[in-house]
């Protein structure tokens, strides 16, 4: 099958599999192209086949010679119709894994679940005992609860509906969106969607066990972001759940014994998950603009690095919230008046000058395994690609 980028929206509907195995390959050579460090020998990473999660698992397996469990929710080919890109992500990082000798294994599933949360405990105790470092880089629209009932989150602003500046990638102009609020069961439903409960269940099940080491620590992400977003981010609902993410945070540290929770604030980059966010993918390209220019800007894998082989191996430093900060270069002061006064500007006659919106559209297609110029997009290839650790 000819496999070229579909776009529907602010997704992809189509991967390119030796695209994605390209995408994989170049985050594994930045890994061995560092020094090593030590973290974490046995790692867990729960939201594993794209953007952080990968990148995570990338640089403890590449970075330490980390043995890795993973678990995703992605769709394997059908006919006609290619794998979601974390598939293929997957079955190429489990590939060079084992030509490297490092054990890999994923497990394929609703994390949410208690089924998906006793298969990967039977993995972790049946091939390593235990994991001492957990990773929880989970993103999904909604969730099955315990009690069987469907909750799902919401983009959207908490008190008062905003109106803001967003940029239609497609046509690359500019409009003004207006994000209406949430009404408190949305609130509550994103919280339980995207905040810290289902991290918490995971520890806790991880624990009761005893498939967790002694003095082992889990990691979880968040966001904050400058002024312009706070209205759709940190004031919105995801804001309500990356507070509730903090919460437990403590939680785990002060009521599981053994374990010691962090939140690691990152900066923004496209993923599939920002990309779906009003207004944020305007600043991501203005933002990029300037870092690029200052020679300040990372990606996923770049950003993973410098969090646990620079941040964890030197001794941490935290916020005054207790959190670890790896988007200290995008909000530096001068960095962010000169986003504030682009952002201020732009305009449709000047925004291929104040933004950078091609590189924000070769990050995108590289998530989906397109744009690199050293892959044959007129070839056929096989949709079909198996990731050997999945039943």
């Amino acid at each position: 099958m000819i496999v070229k980028p579909r776009i529907r929206g602010d997704i992809c509907t189509t991967a390119h599999p030796k695209g994605c195995f390209e995408n994989v390959k170049r985050q594994v050579d930045y890994v061995k192209s560092r020094p090593k460090f030590n973290v974490g020998k046995k790692v867990l990473v729960i939201g594993c086949s794209t953007g952080y999660g990968l990148a995570s698992r990338i640089c403890c397996a590449f970075g330490q010679d980390a043995s890795t469990v993973g678990v995703m929710f992605e769709r394997r080919a059908r006919p006609k119709k290619t794998a979601t890109a974390g598939w293929y992500n997957t079955a190429a990082f489990e590939t060079i894994a084992k030509k490297h000798g490092l054990y890999a294994k994923t497990i394929n599933g609703d994390a949410f679940s208690a089924e998906v949360k006793n298969k990967t405990i039977d993995l972790i105790k049946s091939d390593l005992g235990k994991v001492d470092m957990i990773i929880y880089s989970l993103a999904a629209p909604r969730r099955v609860m315990p009690d069987q009932t469907q909750v799902s989150s919401v983009l959207k602003t908490i008190g008062k509906q905003h109106t803001g500046k967003t940029l239609n990638l497609k046509d690359r102009t500019l409009a003004e969106v207006t994000i209406p609020c949430a009404t408190q069961q949305e609130i509550d439903e994103t919280v339980k969607v995207m905040g810290g409960g289902d991290w918490k269940d995971w520890i806790l099940a991880l624990k009761d066990a005893d498939a967790i080491a002694e003095n082992a620590i889990t990691v979880a992400y968040s966001y904050v972001g400058p002024e312009v977003t706070y209205p759709i981010y940190c004031d919105g609902t995801i804001g309500a759940a990356k507070a509730h993410l903090l919460k437990t945070a403590n939680e785990i540290t002060n009521e599981i014994g053994g374990v010691k929770a962090y939140i690691s604030v990152n900066k923004a980059l496209v993923t599939q998950s920002s990309a779906a966010i009003p207004i944020v993918p305007l600043y991501i390209t203005v933002l990029y603009k300037i870092m690029k220019d200052r020679g300040v800007h990372e990606n996923c894998i770049e950003q993973m690095y410098r969090l646990f082989g620079e941040k964890f191996g030197e001794k941490l430093s935290f916020d005054e919230k207790g959190r670890i900060r790896i988007d200290d270069y995008e909000m530096k002061i001068d960095i962010q008046q000169k986003v504030l006064d682009s952002f201020n500007r732009i305009n449709n006659d000047n925004v291929d000058e104040l933004a950078d919106i091609d590189g924000y559209w070769q990050d995108f297609y590289e998530m989906f395994g397109f744009g690199f110029s050293n892959v044959d997009y007129d070839e056929d290839v096989d949709i079909d690609v198996d990731i050997l650790s999945i039943d």
